[in-house]
Parts: C-alpha cells; sequence; structure tokens
C-alpha cells in the first residue's frame, strides 16, 4: 500500500519535460565520465579532490546513467531522485562553492546554472512524482496481487475471505 502512495503522482502530464530534462543531462553526464574520463571522471575527481576518484568516478557515473535512464521513464522517479540529489549537492559544494570564493558571485552563478536547474527539478519530482505520463503512475493503478477477488479496502476483503472460507455450523452435521 505504501508504494502505491510513493508512485502515485498528481502531478500533471507535462512533468514528463522536467522527467526528461533532468533525466537527459545526468544520463549525458554519467556516459560522458566513461567516454572522457581525464576531464569529466577520475581526472576531474581527482583534481577537486573526492576521495578514491577510481572508485567514485565510475560509481557516480553508474548512478547518473541508471537514475536518469528511470527519470526519463517515470519508473521509481521519487527514488531515482535521491542518489541524484546527493550527486547534485556534492557537486555544488565541491566545485560551485570554492569557485565563489576564488572568481566571485557572478562567475560561480554563471558555472552552476545547470547545477541550480538540476537541484530544482530534482526537489520538483522528489515533491511531485513522475506525473500522469509515466511507469509509475501506471503501476500505481494496477490491483495489488496481494488483494482477494473481493472489491473493496484490504481490510473488507479480509474480512470476507475470512467468513468465506469459514465453515457454516449448519452444514458440519
Amino acid at each position: 500500500m505504501q508504494a502505491r502512495r510513493f508512485l502515485r503522482s498528481g502531478a500533471p502530464s507535462a512533468t514528463v519535460l522536467i522527467r526528461v530534462m533532468v533525466g537527459w543531462v545526468f544520463l549525458s553526464e554519467g556516459i560522458q565520465k566513461f567516454l572522457f574520463p581525464a576531464t569529466l571522471g577520475v581526472g576531474r575527481f581527482t583534481k577537486i579532490g573526492i576521495p578514491a576518484p577510481q572508485f567514485f568516478a565510475p560509481f557516480v557515473g553508474i548512478v547518473e546513467i541508471v537514475c536518469g535512464t528511470l527519470l526519463i521513464a517515470g519508473f521509481l522517479t521519487r527514488l531515482a531522485s535521491i542518489p541524484l540529489l546527493i550527486d547534485i549537492l556534492v557537486a555544488i559544494a565541491t566545485t560551485k562553492i570554492p569557485m565563489l570564493s576564488n572568481a566571485g558571485f557572478w562567475a560561480m552563478m554563471h558555472e552552476a546554472r545547470t547545477d541550480f536547474c538540476m537541484l530544482l527539478g530534482l526537489i520538483f519530482l522528489l515533491i511531485v512524482g513522475s506525473g500522469t505520463l509515466s511507469f509509475d503512475e501506471r503501476l500505481s493503478r494496477q490491483p495489488l496481487a496481494s488483494r482477494s477477488k473481493f472489491a473493496g479496502p484490504p481490510q473488507f476483503s479480509i474480512l470476507v475471505a475470512a467468513l468465506v472460507a469459514r465453515e457454516d455450523p449448519a452444514s458440519a452435521g
């Protein structure tokens, strides 16, 4: 029952635009960490001081590819937003905040525009969910596998199933 609430979204179908925008950026950046490791992968992680860059650069790349793809598809959108939120917050803290003291406010704002858009897009998706044009919405409308054939809330179904399964004392003799 909780899973359905986690998947369900009251957001309009236009939410697909935010999902695709945010998901595409993360998918693309994740792929580029493998295509250009010296500048966007291990080399970049080493340059900005991320510990164990040989581990974390590919790990972050995989997270961005998998979660970006999930956002685009609208599958487990809220769940996929969480690791990407951590990802973008670390990116802002390690690259944009130091830039503020080194290059000034406007230089930092220029460089951080995509990061801030991704941050706000992820917060939006975490709050409203994937919207109606998504696998999440479709899954949230499917009946539970554990629900009995009787209609009604789960408590009612359990009660009806128990009454049907109970032996009638008059017919026992």
